[in-house]
C-alpha cells in the first residue's frame, strides 16, 4: 500500500510552508497524487522526490518556470541531476567557506586592533617571482581552491603565530633531518613525524576538520622523494633523507589508521 502524505506532514518533511505547496499546486510545478472528495491533497513518494528537485533548483536561484521546464523534459536524468546539484553546491560550500574565512579574519584583526596580513607577508623569504612560482605550482599540484584555503586560513593568523608556526616547523624539520640514519619506525622519529603532521595541518588550513587526511599526507611523503627541492638541507639535495621521511610518514599513517 502505498504512504501517502498530507499538505501539513510534506511541508514538514520538506521545510517549506503549507502555503508554498499551495502555490506549487496552483502553478502545476508539484501536483498531489490525491485530491479526495473533500478536497484534501494527498502526495506520494514521487512527488516528495519531484519537491526534493524544486527545492535543489530554488537553492541554485532558478525561476520557478525554469524549474518546472526542467522537471518536465521527458529527458529528464534525476541521478544526473543529483550530481549536478551535489557538484554546485559544493563549490557554493567553498565560496561561502572563503567568505566566512575572509569575515573571520577581518574581524579578529579589528577587535585586536592589528593590520591584516597580506599573501606576501606567507611567502615572505622567498624573491616575488619565485614565490609566484611555487604558489602556481602549488595551484596545479594541489589544485588552486585547496591552496587558497589553506591560504585565507594562514590569514587569519597574526603575524606573531604565523613567524611561530613556520620557526617551529624549520626547527622540527631539521630535527627530522638529523634523524635521518634512524630506523623511522622509533619512537623518537614517530614524535618528531606527528609533530610534522600536526605542522602541514595548519599550513593546509585543515587542523579543526574532521578528515585526517592521511592519504593525502602519505602521499605528500612519497612526493618528497619525487621533487628532492622539498628536502633541501644546507642547500643540498638530500635524497637519502627524503626516503627516510617517506617511510616514517608511511610508517606513522598505517599506524594511526589501525
Amino acid at each position: 500500500m502505498k504512504k501517502h502524505y498530507s499538505v501539513k506532514q510534506l511541508a514538514r518533511l520538506a521545510g517549506v510552508s503549507v502555503r508554498t505547496l499551495h502555490l506549487y499546486d496552483e502553478i502545476g510545478l508539484l501536483k498531489p497524487s490525491v485530491r479526495t472528495e473533500a478536497g484534501y491533497r494527498l502526495y506520494e513518494e514521487k512527488e516528495l522526490l519531484r519537491l526534493q528537485q524544486i527545492l535543489f533548483y530554488k537553492e541554485l536561484d532558478f525561476p520557478l518556470k525554469d524549474i518546472g521546464d526542467i522537471l518536465d523534459d521527458p529527458g529528464f536524468d534525476r541521478i544526473r541531476a543529483l550530481e549536478g546539484h551535489r557538484a554546485a553546491l559544493l563549490a557554493r560550500k567553498d565560496r561561502i567557506d572563503n567568505l566566512l574565512t575572509t569575515i573571520e579574519k577581518t574581524i579578529f584583526h579589528l577587535k585586536k586592533g592589528g593590520v591584516m596580513l597580506s599573501h606576501e607577508e606567507l611567502y615572505e623569504g622567498l624573491p616575488k617571482e619565485k614565490a609566484e612560482g611555487w604558489r602556481k605550482e602549488a595551484w596545479e599540484r594541489w589544485g588552486k581552491d585547496a591552496v587558497e584555503k589553506s591560504e585565507m586560513q594562514l590569514l587569519t593568523m597574526t603575524r606573531e603565530d604565523l613567524k611561530g608556526l613556520k620557526t617551529a616547523f624549520a626547527d622540527n624539520w631539521k630535527k627530522l633531518a638529523a634523524f635521518s640514519n634512524s630506523d623511522p619506525a622509533s619512537p623518537e622519529v614517530q614524535e618528531a613525524v606527528r609533530l610534522h603532521y600536526q605542522q602541514i595541518r595548519q599550513f593546509w588550513g585543515t587542523a579543526s576538520e574532521p578528515d585526517p587526511q592521511w592519504k593525502a599526507y602519505k602521499c605528500l611523503g612519497e612526493m618528497y622523494t619525487q621533487d628532492h627541492r622539498y628536502t633541501v638541507i644546507d642547500g643540498q639535495s638530500n635524497p637519502a633523507f627524503a626516503e627516510f621521511l617517506c617511510k616514517a610518514i608511511a610508517h606513522f599513517v598505517e599506524e594511526e589508521q589501525k
